[in-house]
């Protein structure tokens, strides 16, 4: 019961810190912020691009300063008149996962990249932070915003759109648009059931079975030129809505998209926190990037349900892979000195801040925990996650953020952590 009772108040941790006036500082649609993001292994530029207005805020009136300290990169707006930060966020991108490949040793590289933001009523001021060696925020780049501006351009909508599950009002649910990538004009009604299967795959797990109704799904209809994705290894490429591509840092199985900002431009057409783009392919694999976007096969013969959720995880709050396996970048991606920052990854360097982890734990449980029969079940530290097999640690022996065959559940630890940002998101 006291383990119970210590959860639970952990779970509300992020709603009963103090947030800022939503109506006192913004209007009721979305401001999009685009630049390159460039650099190599050791430098990091931002150049800008332009601003864009959206014309639907979907995200949290209340919860507009991000108290959960995830992500690799952190952008906040402050408003110049007060000097107050008014709203800010953490995530991921897939520059950051780059500059740790053998590739960014030798080359530059730019990224096109985008946040999003309500609409400000007065000037302020856009700051970009990125973690240092030492895993804290440190400012980067800043630029000041005038939200008068003749020069921010308007969304053109072009595409229609349709909703696949609503539920209510945006600011109180995660909203999550889905894109099509490599359906022909043809092919709709093949993606509007790929919609609907997601949909089903969503929610057919926990923790999200039982809050579906804290989700709201719609769909844009952005026809390709051609049906399929591109696979380089494979020399095939396609003309898609979304240039998506395999072979993402010469791993066969990884799928991404280059530029953020064509994605956003689909995007906008309906309100939306979370991208996820469904891949008109069999082929197996996908990426999901926090706060920035997801990708998967919608036709994977064996596991696309599971592969959804997975991603999915990555997207809606960085949960961390939890396999060993040779990737482009395994034994840089983590510092084995610093704890990593997603809650379902621990070095043990500082395992006291996973209080979500450490309030599952019982106490009888030893840390580091064996990979044996008698703990099959139990939540504990094992050895083996974040790519490598020493040095890091997952919270379970099973669970699908490590492995799909025989696994049909997100393990304790990460049920907790799904259900904590979403409580937070759907404030």
């Amino acid at each position: 019961m006291k383990k119970l009772l210590l959860l639970a108040a952990l779970l509300g941790t992020l709603s009963a810190t103090a947030q800022v006036e939503f109506d006192r500082y913004f209007f009721d649609r979305t401001m999009r912020f685009d630049y390159q993001h460039a650099g190599n292994a050791t430098s990091e530029h931002y150049y800008y691009n332009g601003l864009k207005a959206e014309p639907y805020w979907a995200g949290s009136k209340r919860s507009l300063c991000d108290t959960t300290n995830l992500g690799n990169q952190r952008f906040r707006i402050v408003d110049l008149e007060e000097g107050r930060e008014i709203y800010s966020r953490g995530y991921c991108t897939l520059f950051n996962e780059w500059q740790a490949t053998e590739e960014a040793q030798s080359v530059e590289r730019a990224y096109a990249e985008a946040v999003v933001f309500p609409y400000p009523k007065r000037p302020c001021r856009i700051e970009f932070y990125g973690r240092n060696r030492k895993g804290e925020f440190e400012l980067r780049y800043s630029q000041k915003i005038d939200p008068e501006s003749y020069w921010v351009e308007q969304m053109r909508p072009r595409f229609e759109t349709f909703d696949v599950v609503y539920h209510g009002a945006p600011e109180h649910r995660v909203d999550i648009v889905v894109l099509p990538e490599g359906y022909s004009r043809e092919e709709r009604a093949k993606f509007e059931e790929a919609c609907r299967a997601f949909a089903e795959a969503m929610f057919a797990y926990a923790p999200y079975t039982e809050l579906k109704e804290r989700f709201n799904i719609r769909a844009v209809w952005a026809p390709s030129e051609e049906s399929g994705v591109t696979i380089p290894a494979e020399h095939i490429w396609r003309e898609t809505a979304c240039d998506a591509n395999f072979t993402t840092f010469d791993s066969e199985r990884y799928q991404t998209v280059a530029d953020q900002q064509r994605l956003r431009d689909l995007a906008a057409h309906v309100p939306y926190e979370y991208i996820y783009v469904l891949s008109n392919t069999q082929k197996y694999g996908g990426g999901g990037i926090f706060n920035f976007y997801g990708i998967s096969a919608a036709h994977n013969p064996g596991f696309t349900g599971k592969i959804y959720i997975h991603e999915f995880g990555h997207l809606l709050m960085g949960l961390g892979d939890e396999y060993v396996g040779t990737t482009a970048y395994d034994e840089s991606m983590y510092n084995k000195r610093l704890e990593p920052w997603e809650p379902n990854l621990t070095t043990l360097v500082d395992f006291e801040q996973k209080e979500l982890w450490r309030a599952l734990l019982d106490q009888q449980t030893p840390i580091p925990t064996p990979v044996a029969e008698q703990y099959r079940d139990c939540v504990g530290v094992y050895e083996g996650g974040g790519y490598v097999s020493k040095g890091i640690y997952r919270p379970a022996q099973h669970c699908l953020m490590n492995s799909f065959r025989g696994v049909e559940a997100f393990c304790p630890v990460c049920q907790a952590a799904i259900k904590s940002y979403i409580e937070f998101l759907c404030q």
